[in-house]
């Protein structure tokens, strides 16, 4: 049997996602923006009830395409907040659509994931924790990535939302160290043989 994270149960959405996404290096400017939401919806919430509502958030927000979001008028929001796929939060809705807003602005200026990626130099922060409770909930990174998004108009990205954020991105491998999956997300030049 293989041996996961200690904070993976037994739920098949949770075991795919720890097996196959998270903390697995994203480069991708959109689904970077895609899972920033996600993060963002789930303040005060449990990642598995984001997990189970992706799909629905992926419909409801035009595949987190940023132009379309970014248009989203008044009535656009008050019908999201009758859909019951997804986390009817109207604070969070806005600034999901405040958020489409500055990821434009920002991309005229350099690419989305080349800002968040700078905060790690570009390469994934590799840690050696042997157990969920040595983890911790924000880093210095994940302070400096909050304090530029939130200069830059984002909502929502606090610093233990940021370092959530790049647990899942891969910008930091946080799979404990006994985890089958520690060995699969390392940078290529630290790989375990």
């Amino acid at each position: 049997m293989k041996q996961r994270c200690s904070w993976v149960s037994t739920d098949p959405d949770y075991v795919a996602y720890h097996d196959f996404e998270w903390g697995r290096p994203t480069y991708d400017s959109q689904e970077l923006f895609e899972l920033l939401c996600l993060e963002g919806m789930q303040a005060g919430l449990s990642w598995i009830t984001i997990l189970k509502r992706r799909s629905s958030f992926r419909q409801a927000f035009d595949r987190f395409d940023p132009k379309c979001m970014s248009a989203y008028s008044e009535q656009k929001i008050e019908h999201l907040m009758k859909n019951k796929g997804i986390i009817r939060n109207r604070l969070k809705i806005k600034a999901m659509i405040t958020n489409a807003q500055m990821y434009l602005a920002l991309e005229k200026q350099q690419s989305f994931s080349d800002f968040l990626w700078s905060f790690t130099g570009g390469t994934p922060t590799v840690h050696h924790y042997k157990e969920a409770e040595a983890i911790p909930t924000s880093s210095n990174e994940s302070l400096l990535m909050s304090k530029a998004l939130k200069k830059r108009g984002f909502k929502f990205v606090g610093e233990t939302i940021c370092y959530a954020f790049m647990q899942a991105s891969g910008m930091v491998n946080d799979h404990e160290t006994g985890c089958f999956c520690y060995a699969k997300c390392l940078p290529a030049q630290n790989k375990v043989n």
